[in-house]
């Protein structure tokens, strides 16, 4: 090969990319200093309430840098702001008390679908001292400063995270009656069909995510009618919550733009697949060494050998077993809607109904993807060693949903393995080798699958409220929650009931589908 060829190999196998680590990967948000080079005029301030309803407050920029000038730039909104469930208010939320909802310049992006617009996240924090509380700190029932107070919670314990996200969500050309934009299924190159209008959309999306900061890995249709999937690559949990937020954002937006309809609602037809938000989570030691919990099969006691896996850390271990046994309750928050149930099933790729995990098995809730084998090993060093090595792992929880919140769903799923990880709790559920639903009670019993996922909205409900210490570790937004998520159902369960009884005897379903799509974007 000669010296040119063998350059250009070489840039093509090493392009200059550090790899993902919690050290290294970092959001690439917009600094404030750079608005005016950006042509910005206006500036969103979001945030998303205890049921996923993203909402914004419009300032011009002259504005917003009037309320800069202050030494806690924010704006204040009603106690009541989380309790909001259409027009009416949740028991527990009030007409009296204000909070001030301070700005994270940190998290400024650039909204391509809106020219001259940038989204800003911020933090809920009390307005006056309250009694306990130190000002200037986010207050007990912001979803953002939950996760926030989650993530430093594990960092006592030596853990960090990386996380990633899926967004699947299909393209409606009418919601009345409803049809989507092509009756095209995975991975097929006519559903991106060079002219067409849903290859426009896609196309500006991309260009809309990758303008505003956000890694897009790729993005391609999925299985049902007018299905597509975009994958963004990880980052810490916090700034991997607020980038799903606005790849929401974005694909709505330009959706709406070109006069279709964006809708993530969990499951549109029976006879077809679901949408889904599966989150990529990998777990880190923060410093290596013997307490680092980076420990490999053959450094194990021998009493722990015999349900360990060779390919998980010790540390990893812990957290899938906190995961597992919390994740009945966590489904509360990463399943909130009756309608997310009717994706859950066994036999769809969805993730299945046994609380179990497995090697690149796609048909339980926790997948362990198994990183790719390389054919020529890669060198061992002093500082590649198995005790500080970056481990490659990451774990697919399949059981979320598009009509969640990324800040309540990432809250109580590493809660629940920071649980285990506090406690060291042992992993008893074994590898699922093959789908949990075809093994035999006996097999099911001897890999230690032994519970069910909630069937549910009001079984994983029931799941949360008795898990006391997942509920500890969040706090009392979980009593938020709960109560504003009753409110909303009132009003929507009518709609549910109908949508599903009309399915069942093969009717029309258009009215009801419509009020699905309505609560689902």
């Amino acid at each position: 090969m000669s010296s040119d060829n063998q350059s250009t190999a070489n840039a093509l196998a090493n392009p200059g990319y550090l790899p993902y680590s919690p050290q290294t990967t970092k959001a690439q948000t917009l600094p404030f200093s750079s608005l005016a080079a950006h042509n910005i005029h206006t500036v969103r301030i979001t945030w998303v309430d205890l049921i996923n309803n993203t909402r914004i407050r419009v300032f011009p920029l002259s504005s917003f840098q009037r309320l800069l000038a202050s030494s806690r730039p924010g704006m204040t909104m009603a106690h009541c702001v989380f309790g909001i469930a259409g027009i009416r208010i949740a028991s527990g939320f009030g007409a009296v008390g204000e909070y001030l909802y301070v700005v994270d310049l940190s998290s400024i992006r650039l909204c391509s679908y809106a020219p001259g617009h940038v989204s800003i996240m911020g933090w809920f924090q009390d307005k006056v001292p309250a009694p306990g509380r130190v000002l200037g700190t986010g207050v007990p029932m912001c979803p953002r400063s939950t996760l926030k107070r989650i993530v430093d919670t594990a960092k006592s314990h030596n853990a960090a995270f990386l996380v990633g996200f899926e967004s699947e969500f299909i393209l409606l050309k009418s919601t009345n009656p409803i049809e989507a934009v092509n009756p095209h299924g995975y991975s097929i190159t006519q559903a991106l069909a060079s002219g067409t209008k849903e290859t426009e959309v896609m196309e500006e999306i991309a260009h809309a995510l990758t303008d505003s900061g956000i890694e897009l890995i790729m993005y391609h249709s999925e299985a049902a009618p007018g299905q597509y999937e975009i994958v963004t690559g990880p980052l810490p949990p916090l700034e991997a919550a607020d980038a799903l937020v606005h790849t929401r954002e974005t694909i709505s937006n330009v959706a709406s733009k070109h006069g279709l309809r964006a809708t993530f609602a969990p499951r549109l037809n029976l006879d077809n697949c679901g949408s889904g938000a599966h989150a990529h989570i990998s777990v880190h030691p923060i410093s290596s060494g013997p307490s680092s919990g980076f420990q490999h099969l053959s450094q194990l006691p021998a009493s722990d050998k015999n349900q360990a896996s060779d390919d998980l850390t010790s540390l990893e271990r812990n957290f899938v077993a906190g995961l597992l046994n919390h994740l009945p309750a966590a489904c509360a928050f990463t399943l909130p809607l009756r309608a997310s149930y009717a994706r859950m099933v066994d036999g769809i790729w969805s993730g299945g109904t046994w609380v179990a995990w497995g090697r690149d098995n796609r048909e339980v809730p926790v997948r362990f993807c198994l990183p790719t084998a390389q054919v020529e090993p890669e060198p061992t060093s002093i500082a590649t060693s198995p005790t500080n090595a970056v481990s490659k792992n990451h774990f697919e929880i399949k059981c979320i949903d598009g009509t969640s919140s990324p800040y309540l769903v990432l809250s109580s799923l590493l809660g629940a393995g920071i649980l285990g990880i506090q406690s060291q709790t042992p992993l008893v559920e074994q590898d699922c080798a093959t789908p949990a639903a075809l093994m035999t009670e006996a097999e099911r019993e001897a890999a230690g699958v032994r519970r069910r996922m909630p069937m549910t909205w009001e079984e994983a409900r029931a799941a949360l409220e008795g898990d006391q210490a997942l509920k500890s570790m969040l706090g009392v937004i979980v009593e938020g929650f709960l109560s504003v998520g009753q409110v909303s159902h009132l009003v929507a369960g009518l709609g549910y009931m109908l949508f599903y009884f009309i399915l069942f005897y093969n009717c029309s379903a258009i009215w009801c589908s419509r009020m699905l799509i309505d609560s689902c974007f």
